[in-house]
């Protein structure tokens, strides 16, 4: 029998679909698309239709060791943890969270009792998400009954997830009232992966995101917001990401392999962006930009 062994072209060199990869499992912020109240036009077809973009989330897969591991525990998580184990073959080898807001955590709840009765699942959680966790409802019911252990993470600190995988969070200023917030540096063999799905503006960050950029092969980068005014009748104060306008223009001198290197994820149902194919869209592509897409595949 002939083995037939998928090849994915990246940065001009062919790598076996045996090495381990990222692939993005949601784009959307917390609420997904369509979003809870929204009857505008960028909900309304797909209340319509039943269909969806599930919320920010990316998969970690070795196909070699059969193992994959999953940044945030998200409202979409069934379907998300069915993508990992059945559709790629692997058995879920832990969880990473980056904060206490809704779309990041709430999936954990899949894991209990009610629904998978998970055994000893690894989460890794920083400090001040580890303690909120053990102390309240109905998170601290998950450790009890062991459907969860909880690891904690160190900033800057790699985690070693086998001998061909590490990733390494990173602290970044965003609205903490329960939690820190993270990204993370995901690295394999050949390629890196950097995730920040939130951040309230680049310039309240201790570092230089162009040369966080520079010195990483994919970028997933916070996108919530295309621009000033998507949602007139909420205070974006109180909600403060980089619009995606800012970013660009933030990222206007990198050089067009660095800027390509780039993808908007977390995109929020009023940013146009999110429809594949819009204008926004392609007016982000025209600058060198990406959007993320679910599927999307990097290989490490």
């Amino acid at each position: 029998m002939v083995k037939i062994v998928l090849v994915i072209l990246f940065n001009s060199i062919l790598y076996s679909i045996e090495s381990p990869y990222v692939i993005v499992l949601g784009i959307a912020q917390d609420g997904g698309l369509p979003h809870a109240g929204c009857e505008k036009s960028c909900c309304n077809e797909l209340w319509l239709t039943n269909s969806k973009e599930k919320v920010s989330c990316l998969g970690i897969i070795d196909p070699i060791s059969k193992q994959s591991w999953m940044i945030d525990a998200t409202p979409d998580l069934p379907t998300q943890y069915h993508i990992l184990t059945t559709k790629h073959n692997t058995k879920l080898s832990g969880i990473f969270l980056t904060h206490a807001h809704m779309g990041h955590y709430i999936g954990l709840l899949y894991l209990g009792r009610e629904v998978l009765g998970a055994k000893n699942i690894p989460v890794y959680c920083m400090p001040k998400m580890k303690e909120f966790l053990e102390t309240n409802a109905p998170w601290k019911q998950l450790i009890k009954l062991e459907n969860i252990i909880l690891k904690v993470l160190k900033n800057d600190k790699e985690v070693k997830l086998n001998t061909q995988l590490f990733i390494e969070p990173f602290l970044v200023p965003h609205r903490d009232e329960y939690s820190e917030t993270v990204g993370y540096k995901i690295m394999g063999v050949h390629n890196s992966v950097t995730f920040i799905p939130d951040i309230d503006k680049w310039d309240k960050w201790d570092q230089d995101i162009s040369k966080v950029i520079q010195h990483t092969d994919i970028a997933l980068i916070d996108g919530t917001f295309y621009s000033q005014g998507e949602i007139p009748h909420r205070d974006i104060s109180e909600i403060p990401h980089p619009f995606i306008t800012e970013t660009m223009e933030h990222l206007y001198l990198l050089k067009k392999n660095h800027k390509n290197r780039v993808y908007f994820i977390h995109l929020n149902h009023s940013n146009p962006a999110i429809k594949e194919g819009a204008a926004t869209s392609n007016i982000i592509k025209s600058k060198g930009f990406n959007v993320a897409r679910e599927g999307l595949i990097f290989p490490l």
